[in-house]
């Protein structure tokens, strides 16, 4: 068969045209789907931003839901609001062709590395066929170049800042990062060549002083912890989970906060009735926010009320909100609304009514004055006019290496740097053995020689998960304890953790008697709430903020603009650790290092979600580790900490470290009843730090 050529240069445009229906259908679906995704109430989007939409779709060959990753990841980057704007969609328009040109020079510097054929390359250590290996001495020295890798290099591991990019070359060969990243592939990771260790990136109450470490350990611990959830309760048998129960427990937590609106409102029994019910008259509706598809994301046009069986026969109403000035909803938010039904097929809401917090920690005279003594170093210490020295607090969450090494050298770090400030409390959330580590999750791993040396008889054919924590964790943290052997340290498990035997959350501790633990270290479950001396600590190990960013829809204007902020209030507000439901798909969760590369997600088991919540009062101090950038900040006088990853997938991460500065007593008189808050957001020094 022969092919004869064309000369189209003159020729008419041959090319099929769409039917005219068919093309308008496809750019409704386009233009719903836009709106579904960028919008921010029920309003459309504006033209300009349409069109300039469409325009990154058509330049770039992305889908709706690709552009919006993009655009997320984006706003998280640049630490701003995603609320759009024509002025934002440019700049983000902007930023994506700068990535198009940094990948183009690198491929065409590839090439060129290519075609120089005289120069030797060095060869790879080791014969094993290590990509890896070979990929570090890619490039070709040339004079005065060293084939070292330079920190110049390393800055193109983390995305990079405005000024960043200029400063980088237009031929730079250095960056072949962005060839690994298209195929799906992890640089090796240097944790002694990282950038900028030590260095203190956010801090919360800046006036506060950073006081001087001790010159000694003190004589005993100055920690007293109380717990203040029931942790027997945690050791439920997983994985049985029955409708009856789960259905009694959805309906009964829409119940309770019927009772709280009615009373905090003082609104009568009778005002409250069904949003499903077709009604001219204006009512109270409680019941629970969620989509109108199982499938689907939550926006204007899907958004429906639950109610309860008792108090709306389970029937799902979808809400107008076109009454309100500004709204912030997420799948299992408990909502009270007050408006009417008086098409029989949607509830208006007229107003969302507020749901009050819980009351704030305090304590007596007596109370403060034994923990401030405490402070001091226990009975023996010398008293003294001046106020006792603030307590040193260090928060970090796994992982806690690099994907491509088992050598944990972020942990070890930050146990060295916990020895050398005397630090009174370490507090780690898991995972600590992560079974999205890709060496964990496929077995093909060694167990350093010189720890297993020190296990006596050993044999590796009995090789557990728990021999393989008691090589690579349980040493730095019995170190630390020998070093500083008043140390208190705490370990809360995570759904990834191979060791835990308690698959589900809220998740039970795991044992410590085969991991070769001090008896300094605490293993509590997940989630917790307990005191330390007087302040309550709230601190849970699943990534609830990224969920609830992925999840909830605002409007108009909400009453918060700012988003950690705001999503650190859903759960103050819902009093739960973890109030969304259902969670969000683990398809849609940051990918991990395993091939399938999608991570175990919530694992909620529904029957126990009353061990979520957060009773009595609100935490003085609320742990909540994410993969959003990490933060401190006060949120109803809650002071949130989110210490971010010590490792991540392919560098070195953060971890937050606390000072507590002592109550101030001369307070308390004034005080009625004697009772005085803890108002730990205002004497606690937070300083967010690269490992």
């Amino acid at each position: 068969m022969t092919y004869s050529k064309v000369n189209c240069s003159n020729a008419p445009n041959t090319r099929p045209s769409l039917p005219r229906e068919r093309t308008s259908k496809m750019s409704d679906e386009a233009l719903d789907e836009l709106t579904e995704r960028f919008g921010t109430s029920d309003k459309p989007l504006q033209p300009d931003i349409v069109s300039e939409l469409k325009s990154i779709m058509r330049l770039y060959g992305l889908s709706v839901s690709d552009m919006f990753f993009k655009w997320e990841s984006y706003c998280i980057k640049m630490d701003m609001d995603t609320k759009t704007s024509l002025d934002s969609m440019r700049a983000f328009k902007q930023d994506l062709q700068d990535a198009l040109e940094r990948s183009t020079r690198t491929q065409a510097n590839v090439k060129t590395e290519k075609r120089v054929g005289a120069t030797p390359r060095t060869v790879a250590k080791n014969n094993s066929g290590d990509v890896f290996g070979m990929l570090d001495n890619m490039t070709t020295p040339g004079p005065g170049r060293s084939t070292k890798l330079s920190s110049a290099r390393k800055r193109h591991l983390e995305t990079p800042s405005v000024s960043r990019m200029k400063a980088v070359p237009a031929s730079s060969p250095l960056k072949i990062e962005d060839q690994l990243n298209s195929l799906g592939a992890i640089l090796p990771s240097s944790f002694n060549n990282r950038q900028n260790p030590g260095e203190v990136i956010e801090v919360l109450n800046e006036q506060l002083p950073a006081p001087e470490p001790p010159i000694a350990p003190i004589g005993e611990s100055r920690i007293k912890l109380t717990a203040g959830s029931d942790q027997k309760k945690l050791a439920y048998k997983p994985l049985f989970m029955k409708l009856s129960e789960v259905s009694e427990i959805l309906d009964g937590r829409i119940e309770e906060f019927a009772k709280i609106a009615m009373d905090y409102h003082n609104i009568e029994e009778s005002a409250f009735g069904s949003a499903a019910r077709k009604d001219t008259n204006e009512v109270v509706a409680v019941g629970r926010i969620a989509c109108d598809s199982a499938e689907g994301r939550l926006n204007a046009a899907s958004l429906v009320l639950e109610t309860s069986r008792s108090m709306g026969n389970a029937f799902r109403v979808p809400l107008n909100l076109k009454q309100l000035k500004g709204h912030q909803f997420f799948p299992g938010q408990i909502v009270a609304l007050r408006g009417s039904n008086t098409t029989g097929r949607e509830f208006t809401v007229n107003e969302v009514l507020e749901i009050p917090l819980l009351p704030n920690a305090a304590s007596d005279a007596p109370t403060l004055e034994a923990h401030r003594n405490r402070l001091r170093g226990g009975p023996d210490a010398m008293d003294s006019d001046s106020d006792p020295a603030p307590l040193n607090i260090l928060f970090a969450s796994g992982p806690y290496t690099a994907d491509d090494n088992l050598d944990f050298e972020p942990l070890h770090t930050l146990c060295i740097r916990a020895a050398d400030t005397y630090t009174d409390a370490l507090v780690l959330t898991g995972p600590f053995i992560d079974s999205e580590h890709p060496m964990i999750a496929s077995g093909d791993f060694d167990l350093p020689d010189d720890v297993v040396g020190q296990l006596g008889s050993f044999d590796p054919d009995s090789a557990t998960m728990a021999t393989v924590f008691k090589c690579f964790i349980s040493p730095a943290l019995n170190r630390l304890v020998a070093a500083n052997p008043h140390v208190t340290i705490l370990l809360i498990p995570s759904v990834r953790d191979v060791i835990d035997n308690h698959p589900s959350w809220p998740q039970d501790a795991f044992p410590k008697r085969d991991l070769g633990l001090s008896k300094a270290v605490k293993i509590i479950g997940n989630p917790m709430s307990l005191k330390i001396n007087e302040a309550v600590l709230g601190i849970s190990s699943q990534d609830v903020l990224y969920e609830l960013r992925q999840e909830e829809l605002v409007g108009g204007r909400p009453a918060d603009p700012m988003l950690l902020s705001r999503l650190a209030r859903y759960l103050i507000e819902q009093r739960h650790y973890f109030p969304l439901f259902p969670p969000t798909d683990r398809r849609r969760l940051p990918k991990t290092g395993t091939e399938e590369g999608v991570p175990p997600g919530a694992m909620l088991d529904v029957s126990y979600l009353k061990l979520g919540e957060i009773l009595s009062v609100r935490p003085d101090i609320l742990v909540l580790p994410s993969s959003l950038p990490a933060f401190a900040k006060v949120v109803e006088s809650v002071l949130v900490i989110n210490p971010g990853y010590l490792s991540k997938r392919r560098g070195a991460g953060t971890y937050a470290r606390m000072t507590l500065y002592p109550p101030d007593l001369s307070q308390i008189e004034a005080t009625p009843g004697g009772m005085m808050a803890h108002k730990v957001f205002e004497r606690a020094r937070v300083e967010i730090t690269r490992i």
